[in-house]
């Protein structure tokens, strides 16, 4: 992580069809402001909330993060990533607390795949484009500047969330030194 945690400012949140949404249910209770790091390319990282508090829609689930799309990076610890599609229950994977900045390594105890509506939630930090595919539901909450955690149904253009900002340029999720292009 190069410039560790920042908000940047949502820009806008597109409605993209049908695609195959990661929820990571882990071995371990996560705090309402504990979840992990994911996004749709190595330019940056969105922190994705666990499922702790109940909404209109769905039941508290305190061990769950619903990651978004099959596709993401998912920073699991130090300047490692993994797709969500490459995790398993025997690995650990590093939890953040999104309001004292600590993690935790905590293990995954199942990957739970389904088909769902996604929404891209699109932000800019210094010019970048940083960028997550996550489920339309309001279970799904991302850590907001102002006032904590936002349900992704309530989220707005304009609104600051938590990230990560990072630099493209990995293989097999380990950082590389070479021309890599993602968009």
């Amino acid at each position: 992580m190069k410039e560790g945690l920042n908000y940047c400012q949502v820009e806008a949140i597109e409605p993209i069809g049908e695609g195959t949404r990661v929820c990571v249910d882990f071995a371990d209770l996560l705090d309402p402001e504990e979840g992990v790091l994911v996004g749709d390319s190595g330019h940056g990282y969105f922190l994705v909330l666990s499922e702790n508090q109940p909404s209109a829609t769905y039941p508290a689930r305190p061990f769950r993060v619903n990651c978004g799309g099959v596709h993401h990076y998912l920073l699991r610890e130090g300047e490692a990533t993994n797709y969500l599609s490459e995790l398993k229950p025997e690995t650990s994977v590093s939890v953040l607390h999104g309001r004292n900045e600590t993690t935790r390594p905590v293990p995954i105890g199942r990957i739970k795949m389904e088909k769902r509506p996604l929404l891209r939630v699109i932000a800019r930090h210094r010019g970048q484009r940083i960028s997550a595919t996550l489920q339309s539901a309001d279970s799904v909450r991302l850590y907001r500047e102002a006032g904590g955690a936002v349900d992704l149904t309530s989220l707005k253009v304009g609104d600051s969330i938590l990230f990560v900002a990072d630099i493209p340029g990995r293989h097999l999720g380990q950082r590389v030194e070479e021309f890599i292009q993602e968009h």
